[in-house]
C-alpha cells in the first residue's frame, strides 16, 4: 500500500473540503447564536490560498465563506484547522492566517469594514488540549500595555470530550469524527467494523465509495494499532468486498487476494 504522509491532515481535508459535510459541521457544532445569523445555503469553499509554503506545513488551508442574513453583501469566513497534537502557539499562526485573509480581501478591491473570521480548531490528540484559547496569553506585556496587545479567541472541539453517542451530524461527518477520535486507541481495530457500518446504505453512491476508500486509507496509514486482519474483518460485508477488491491501494499488500477468498 502507498505510504501516505500526514494522514490525519489529509483525511481531515478530504472530509471538510466537501461543502455538505462542512455545512453539517457548522449546523451541529457552532454555537446556535452564530448559526442563526448565517444563511447556510450560501456556504462555499474559498478557492484562494491564503498561506505560503512555510505556513502550509502547519495548516490545512481550508476556508469557507458564508453570507449572513443581514441585507447587503455581508459575509464571514470560517477557518477550519486540525491538530492531532497540542500546539501552544496555534493562536499566533491562526492570527497570521487571518491577517493574510484580510489583506487578500483588500487586494481584491473590496472596501472596509473587513469581514469577520471565525477560527476553529478540531483536535483529536492522545492528551488533553490544555492550552488557553486566547491569543493574549502568548504575549508578555505589562498591564499598562495590555490594551495595545491584539486579542481573540478560537473555537476548539476536542473530540475526546465527546462520547461516541454525542458525536452528531450526517454519516460522513460522524464516521470522520469517530475515526479521528479513536485513531490512536489500542482498540481501534475492534471499533472499526461498527464505525464503517454507518456507511451502509450510501456505499453504492460514488461519494460513498470514495469516502469508504478514504476512511480505510486513513486507518491503515494513521493507526499503529490496526492490523490487516482488522481491516479484513471490517470489510467482510459482501457489498464491501465487491468494491474493495477493485482498489489498487490494497493489491500491493495481498489484501485483495485474501478478500477474494472470503
Amino acid at each position: 500500500m502507498e505510504q501516505i504522509t500526514k494522514p490525519h491532515d489529509r483525511f481531515f481535508k478530504e472530509t471538510l473540503s466537501q461543502v455538505e459535510t462542512a455545512r453539517d459541521f457548522v449546523r451541529h457544532y457552532l454555537p446556535n447564536e452564530m448559526t442563526a445569523l448565517m444563511n447556510l445555503d450560501t456556504l462555499d469553499v474559498t478557492k484562494d490560498s491564503f498561506v505560503d509554503q512555510e505556513l502550509k506545513e502547519r495548516f490545512s488551508d481550508l476556508v469557507y465563506r458564508v453570507d449572513l442574513k443581514e441585507e447587503g453583501q455581508v459575509f464571514v469566513y470560517l477557518l477550519f484547522e486540525h491538530k492531532s497534537y497540542p500546539e501552544s502557539d496555534v493562536a499566533l499562526h491562526l492570527l497570521s492566517y487571518m491577517v493574510r485573509l484580510w489583506l487578500q480581501h483588500l487586494k481584491q478591491g473590496k472596501a472596509l469594514p473587513l469581514p469577520a473570521v471565525i477560527p476553529m480548531v478540531i483536535y483529536h490528540g492522545e492528551t488533553k488540549w490544555g492550552i488557553p484559547l486566547g491569543f493574549r496569553t502568548l504575549v508578555k506585556a505589562p498591564g499598562v500595555m495590555t490594551p495595545l496587545t491584539p486579542d481573540f479567541q478560537y473555537l476548539l472541539w476536542d473530540l475526546s470530550n465527546y462520547t461516541d453517542e454525542e458525536i452528531k451530524g450526517g454519516v460522513f461527518l460522524r464516521v470522520a469524527f469517530l475515526l479521528m477520535k479513536h485513531i490512536f486507541s489500542k482498540d481501534m481495530g475492534e471499533k472499526l467494523p461498527g464505525i464503517l457500518k454507518l456507511l451502509y446504505g450510501v456505499q453504492h453512491a460514488r461519494s460513498g465509495l470514495h469516502y469508504l476508500e478514504s476512511a480505510l486509507r486513513y486507518v491503515a496509514s494513521g493507526s499503529s494499532h490496526v492490523r490487516k486482519e482488522d481491516i479484513l474483518r471490517a470489510v467482510k460485508e459482501p457489498w464491501m468486498i465487491k468494491e474493495v477488491i477493485l482498489w489498487p491501494h490494497w493489491r500491493n499488500n495481498g489484501l485483495t487476494k485474501e478478500l477474494k477468498r472470503e
